[in-house]
């Protein structure tokens, strides 16, 4: 019975320790194929121009060009530091005004009692089933008659009227605090500010930082709105201005006039990225919160 004991025992033990060697090896290979174009990017930003087409491909680049990166800020033709700065504050702009607009919102969808709540709930959910593009003519005109077309306001100020997926994400994240809690305050002398401000808040900060990064992910990354409404170069957020390296590159004598070349664009390609990489490997665990907050009760 004992060796019967220990022989069941062993073979549990290898059974456990061929599966999670099974998933460890699938969970690698998966890695890699998602690192692959990753390292093909990096590796291409650090050639010399001309390397890039050789076959059989160049693994690694026997000499690496790190002044790629240098020269990609010091080309006249296309602004990349000010290309930068637009980003940085269209993306904080845009975040400071979803975080405030959504968390308003989504305190009223979600504690306060009110008529016709449910029903403008279900109209704002509806909404996400509306395409952008469907939105994009009408908000040209509106904009066009405000005067803000080839300025960065058209990307920042809808976001200070809240966003309908934010919205809803908020709502359900609120609704998940106990209610109790402002039984419990009212009845301590609290007003409905206070309890917004001191008791909602704090609890949420998780579903405050996950918007956050939702937020900052989509602003950085955004390129259809900005191609639509802005025209100046000056102007222009990073996700667009990158674009100015491939066109350099179509341009008669583009290498030479304007010494761009494909190293160029892959460092430039690389520095857009970058941001993104950076706060998705310091605030995963809240990224991957922020899906799974939609599917809590509400």
């Amino acid at each position: 019975m004992r060796a019967t004991s220990s022989s069941a025992t062993l073979r549990k033990t290898v059974n456990h320790l061929s599966q999670r060697t099974i998933v460890y090896l699938a969970l690698f290979v998966g890695a890699v194929l998602v690192a692959l174009p990753f390292f093909w990017l990096v590796r291409s930003s650090l050639m010399v121009e001309g390397d890039h087409f050789v076959w059989p491909p160049i693994i690694w680049p026997t000499n690496v060009v790190w002044r790629n990166y240098v020269d990609i800020f010091q080309i006249s033709y296309i602004p990349l530091p000010t290309f930068f700065w637009n980003s940085i504050v269209l993306v904080t702009a845009a975040t400071v005004g979803e975080l405030i607009a959504t968390s308003l919102v989504a305190f009223s969808f979600g504690r306060l009692q009110w008529k016709g709540r449910d029903l403008l709930f279900a109209v704002l959910v509806a909404t996400l089933f509306l395409p952008s593009q469907v939105t994009i003519i009408p908000l040209f005109l509106l904009f066009r008659q405000l005067d803000w077309i080839d300025t960065l306001l058209p990307l920042i100020i809808p976001s200070w009227f809240g966003h309908a997926f934010f919205i809803f994400l908020m709502r359900q994240f609120i609704t998940s605090i106990p209610f109790e809690l402002d039984d419990a305050a009212r009845i301590d002398g609290c007003n409905t500010y206070r309890i917004f401000w001191n008791i909602i808040l704090p609890l949420a900060k998780p579903g405050l930082a996950t918007i956050a990064i939702f937020s900052f992910q989509n602003k950085w990354n955004q390129f259809f709105e900005p191609l639509i409404y802005i025209s100046s170069k000056e102007k222009m957020p990073l996700a667009v201005g990158v674009r100015s390296f491939q066109s350099a590159l179509s341009l008669p004598g583009g290498t030479t006039t304007y010494n761009v070349s494909w190293s160029h664009l892959m460092a430039a390609t690389i520095v857009m990225v970058l941001p993104i990489i950076i706060v998705f490997f310091f605030a995963q665990r809240i990224f991957i919160q922020g899906i799974v907050i939609s599917g809590v009760k509400g």
